[in-house]
Order: C-alpha cells, then structure tokens, then sequence
C-alpha cells in the first residue's frame, strides 16, 4: 500500500450479523497452530482431533472444513452465528478489511455490494484498517 491510503479519512463498517461471510462459495479459512489449540480448547477434544475432525490440509497449511453447501463448519445455519466467535481466527476477525478489499475505492465499492455491513457503521480510523490488514498478511 502507498504512504497515504486511499481511505485516509477512514472506511465506515459495522458487522450486521448476516453470517454472509460465513457461508457461500466454498473457499479457505486458513488456521494456525495456535488458533488450532484454542479452537480444540474450546470445543473440548485434543488438538489431533481437532485436526482431523474440523480441518483440512492443504499444502503445508490448514483450513477449517465447509459443509458441502459452502458453510463454514462453525456456521449454525439456524441461528446464523459463529460458534466459536470469540474465538475465530485471524482471517474472519479482520473482515473487510483485507488488503485485497481495501487496495482500491474500486475494491471497496465491490466488498460494500456483497458485505450489508461494509460502508456502513461507525468510522474505523486508517491506523486500525492498515493494522487489519497486516494481520492478515501474516497468515
């Protein structure tokens, strides 16, 4: 990203809860180790069953598996919440504000059409979307 962003005043964005990011096509919600163990905390089982149960492999790294309609394995399709929420990974908790989303206005206008949240909501400043977006880089 350039010196001075694009979105130097900020970008508006506020989760509406739809679970949309949640679902869809299918795609990869990268883990790491320790987002791993926590996850494995939390649902109760060791850190293989986890792996083996709610993960996949690919190449050297994992990702969290999908039901076979797109939905994250954590999506509960009834309530459309996270059930791991305060715990989800790095990847789900820096939504929208991924380089690829923010690297141009262009790019936002598209994640503001498939996101009700994005371009809505309270100002997030520059510091914390550039902040995001760094996390997410380190994945």
């Amino acid at each position: 990203m350039s010196e001075k962003p694009w979105f130097q005043e900020g970008l508006r964005f506020k989760c509406s809860e739809c679970g949309d990011c949640c679902t869809g096509a299918p795609g990869y919600v990268w883990v790491n180790k320790a987002e791993i163990e926590q996850l494995a905390q939390q649902v109760g089982i060791t850190v293989e069953q986890f792996e083996r149960q709610y993960t996949r492999k690919v190449g050297i790294r994992r990702s969290l598996i999908e039901f076979p309609n797109g939905d994250c394995v954590f999506f509960d399709n009834k309530t459309r919440k996270c059930q791991v929420y305060h715990l989800r990974p790095r990847q789900c908790r820096t939504w929208p504000f991924w380089e690829s989303n923010v690297r141009s206005k262009e790019a936002w206008q598209q994640t503001c059409q498939v996101c009700p949240g994005s371009g809505k909501g309270p100002l997030v400043s520059v510091e914390k979307i550039l902040e995001q977006a760094a996390l997410l880089k380190r994945l």
